[in-house]
């Protein structure tokens, strides 16, 4: 029997996928749970990856013309009612308020709700009502428009399952509102930023997606069109990493954004709705962690570098820390995709090995090993998060070749996660194959199943509402790309009948 390496994550990946995640949170000091049921508390290590991500982000989005606002936190429950629709896919998540203040009971001495509002408010599970309100008076005329709006804020929706940074209660996030004198100028806008999407998680997150649009079941609600990108994660479930929607009129019409066109007519304009959360650390977290811990890509990571000193005596502590801080000062003069390089010295009264695992564990890029014996040499030893490879290096060459190295890092992260994606995807054409695909191939471990499955549909509700019940595997998108996933006409293995092509079928997140 093969003896098993010892790791610094229990359980491993392949023993409790779920199980490891958590722990990969908990040792990489992200987040932990709160309090409050079904909240969380972002740490800073965790949310200096939520700060890079906002920043590289937002510079995206006023590239392309965006600028940020602030919409307010309740939503009176009637602006929610005005689109049947999105209530009525919102209305289970909804945290409602409906009183104006806390009193003391005479009787119990306890606080009790008092002030009854006259209209409950829905604490925001999302904008569209809100802003909607908003535009509604901000457009007139044909001369108001295009609007370019994104909020960055926190949301609630009401969640029993919970987990950290997947689905949680509470979430941060991102939501772009727009709106549009034409039905081509919204589609084109919702085309376009989740392009910026797909751009940012594989640029950044290191992290591959496919670009697709959701069937009918699985679109936003109030939605004519949900667009999407799907990565794999490490358990080859997918994750919906970033949604846009092209709202068409329904927004405009519900919430009464009319203005007059060139011609002197009024038109209801035409909108759209997008956005990213904190989810996206989580999908960063499954797409690169390892069973040592979590795995930073360089563009993200809260820190570049840990700078490790070591000696053994108060004699030559001075030194050896007098030698960190001048790399520290070479280092941060250096610069990366457009951010300095940070380093940080950890200078902790902790063993050299637990200082060691304790950065491994938080993922940070490099580390930089610094003693009595590099300094005579005017060398730092050097180890690698993504490969784990570890060399001695002269310090000249290690700073002059940082900004390569972090890149070569990121560049690696990706192509591995593309790797992965690739072995774990195929084609499939019958109905037999495809139930073998997603069924667990061990029953003690119901998450080892296929992967992506690329396979025909008839376009019906049934077949897919039917596929749900027996595997709970979904229809992830219907591929935009068409050069990565060519249009090629088929029949669904599920009803035998014709298929104008193949589309994403996978367990999901």
């Amino acid at each position: 029997m093969a003896k098993v390496a010892k790791s610094a994550i229990s359980p491993r990946r392949d023993e409790d996928y779920p199980e490891w995640y958590q722990q990969v949170v908990k040792a990489a000091d992200l987040a932990e749970n709160s309090p409050v049921r079904g909240c969380m508390v972002i740490k800073p290590w965790g949310y200096a990856l939520w700060e890079n991500i906002r920043d590289g982000l937002d510079v995206m989005f006023k590239a392309t013309g965006h600028v940020n606002a602030y919409f307010p936190l309740f939503i009176p429950k009637s602006y929610i009612e005005k689109e049947a629709e999105h209530v009525e896919g919102f209305a289970k998540e909804c945290a409602v308020v409906t009183h104006s203040r806390l009193e003391a009971d005479p009787a119990t001495g306890k606080l009790v709700p008092a002030g009854a509002l006259d209209e409950p408010l829905i604490v925001r599970p999302t904008s569209e009502t809100i802003i909607g309100a908003t535009y509604s008076k901000w457009v007139q005329s044909y001369r108001d428009l295009p609007i370019l709006v994104n909020q960055w804020a926190n949301v609630v929706r009401w969640e029993m399952r919970t987990r950290l940074f997947l689905r949680t209660a509470e979430f941060l996030w991102q939501e772009g509102h727009t709106v549009h004198a034409t039905a081509e100028e919204a589609q084109a806008e919702t085309r376009r930023m989740l392009d910026v999407y797909a751009d940012f998680a594989e640029n950044f997150m290191a992290m591959p997606v496919i670009r697709g649009r959701k069937t009918d079941s699985e679109r936003f609600p109030g939605a004519i069109e949900t667009l999407c990108i799907e990565a794999m994660m490490q358990d080859r479930k997918a994750l919906q990493a970033g949604t846009s929607h092209f709202l068409g009129q329904n927004f405009a019409k519900s919430c009464d954004i009319k203005f007059q066109d060139e011609a002197g007519q009024l038109q209801y304009a035409w909108t759209t709705s997008w956005g990213v959360s904190t989810r996206l650390i989580g999908g960063m977290i499954m797409t690169h962690s390892d069973d040592d811990g979590f795995v930073a890509p360089p563009r993200l990571a809260p820190q570049h570098i840990a700078i490790l000193p070591i000696y053994r005596d108060p004699a030559t502590r001075g030194d050896v820390l007098a030698y960190c801080e001048s790399l520290k000062q070479e280092i941060s003069d250096q610069t990366y995709c457009g951010r300095k390089i940070l380093a940080t010295i950890d200078d902790r009264d902790l063993r050299g090995g637990e200082k060691t695992w304790g950065w491994v564990k938080k993922g940070v890029p490099l580390r930089v090993e610094v003693g009595s014996r590099d300094i005579a040499e005017n060398k730092v030893f050097v180890g690698r998060r993504d490969s784990g490879e570890k060399a001695s290096v002269a310090r000249a060459e290690f700073v002059a070749t940082l900004p390569q190295k972090l890149q070569e890092i990121q560049d690696n992260l990706l192509a591995r996660a593309k790797k992965f994606r690739a072995e774990n995807m195929r084609e499939i054409n019958s109905k037999e194959e495809f139930y073998e695909f997603f069924t667990p191939k061990n029953r003690e471990k119901p998450e080892i199943h296929g992967g992506f499955a690329l396979c025909h549909w008839n376009g019906s509700a049934e077949v897919e509402a039917q596929i749900k019940k027996d595997l709970n595997v979904t229809i992830r998108c219907i591929p935009l790309d068409d050069n990565a996933f060519p249009p090629e006409p088929g029949t669904c293995p599920f009803s035998g009948e014709p298929s104008a092509r193949r589309v994403i079928f996978a367990k999901s997140y």
